[in-house]
């Protein structure tokens, strides 16, 4: 491999997802990093994630062969002249932000075209920090490469070949696209998750009812109003020409909406759920999107002492380990009482498999 010395600047959830994959698949990469707070760094060396702490973005930076920039959208653009500096002419500068106008132009600003290869790991949690990233994140996860026009053809595919080989999806885009999908994919998703949210806590009465019996839908559908509002705010002040203009798109959507509901229309009302099932069916199932596909399974149990042990037993006694297991008090179709959740489509696979042949019945998506 052609990145033999590889520096990480922030090693959050998904900076340090991609350092453990990385000493997966290349153990004798040497890998060093560096961040603000000491605390997630020592977490890493301590679990083999990285071999060197360093102190400051640094002269030891000069030896990288490739530099992931992984803190904050803003904060990644502030590192580049400090790295113009040190890096070698072959070194390789990428990033994992959401957006990539305001780094592209950064990079231009200074020079460093021929060095560039934006990045975005369509995959993500809502949850953040070292301590919740794991190798299997960008697993089947489209990663979008945006590279400069100075940079060698050879680079990109070497760039292309190295995030595959990390059981990534590369794809290829120009910058300033890459922002408008993203803006329509990714980023009105989570500002919509997050003003439904907020709308039914202003329309709850003072005994909660609305929030005491969300489930299903409600819940699958706002999953993401839990991620990072630091992260959120920044990117939508470097992306918001593209969110306004597709924010716009879906608020007159919305009119059109409130129209046929007003007109009892219900052919338009009909054709809308229709033509979008038609679409949403025909999503592949190869990325996870901006926040990594859930692996769960609904199962009826009866309400008796030591259900939920057995059950676990049975699953632990075939391999299958649990990302978590509870209740669910409401029982709508798929809800059913019992909800348990994986962390691999494999384990998945196998616990409905096995489930169903000790009789259970199992609900799944």
């Amino acid at each position: 491999m052609k990145f033999q010395t590889i520096g990480f600047i922030g090693l959050g959830l998904i900076g340090g997802s991609i350092a453990k994959a990385i000493k997966y698949f290349y153990p004798e990469t040497r890998i060093l990093a560096y961040s603000r707070s000491q605390g997630p760094l020592r977490e890493a060396l301590e679990a083999g994630a990285i071999d060197h702490i360093a102190g400051a973005v640094d002269a030891s930076f000069g030896a990288c062969d490739l530099i992931f920039l992984c803190g904050p959208v803003s904060a990644n653009a502030s590192y580049l002249a400090v790295l113009k500096e040190l890096i070698s002419d072959s070194c390789i500068l990428t990033d994992v932000g959401s957006t990539k106008t305001d780094i592209h132009e950064k990079v231009t600003e200074l020079g460093l075209e021929a060095h560039f290869i934006g990045g975005h790991p369509m995959a993500g949690s809502e949850k953040t920090g070292f301590a919740n990233s794991k190798r299997l994140l960008i697993e089947n996860a489209y990663y979008i490469l945006t590279p400069c026009d100075q940079v060698p053809k050879e680079t990109v595919e070497e760039m292309e070949a190295f995030t595959a080989s990390l059981k990534a999806i590369p794809l290829v885009l120009p910058y300033a696209y890459h922002d408008y999908v993203t803006a329509a994919i990714s980023h009105l998703p989570h500002l919509i998750a997050a003003s439904l949210v907020n709308l039914v806590h202003d329309l709850d009465g003072q005994e909660e009812i609305m929030k005491k019996v969300a489930a299903g839908g409600f819940k699958d559908i706002t999953r993401i109003a839990s991620s990072s509002p630091e992260m959120w705010e920044q990117i939508c002040l470097t992306n918001q020409e593209n969110i306004h203009k597709v924010l716009s798109c879906y608020i007159a959507s919305l009119q059109h909406i409130q129209r046929d509901l007003e007109a009892r229309d219900g052919s338009r009302i009909n054709q809308l759920f229709s033509s979008s099932r038609e679409y949403r069916n025909s999503i592949p199932d190869v990325s996870a999107g901006p926040i990594k596909k859930e692996y769960a399974l609904y199962c009826d149990m009866v309400d008796e002492a030591g259900g939920i042990a057995t059950l676990a037993t049975i699953l632990a006694t075939n391999g299958i380990s649990l990302k978590n297991i509870g209740i669910i008090h409401n029982r709508e179709f798929e809800e059913a009482v019992l909800r348990v959740e994986f962390y691999e489509k494999d384990a998945y696979e196998k616990a409905v498999e096995i489930l169903r042949k000790y009789r259970y019945t199992v609900y799944t998506r």
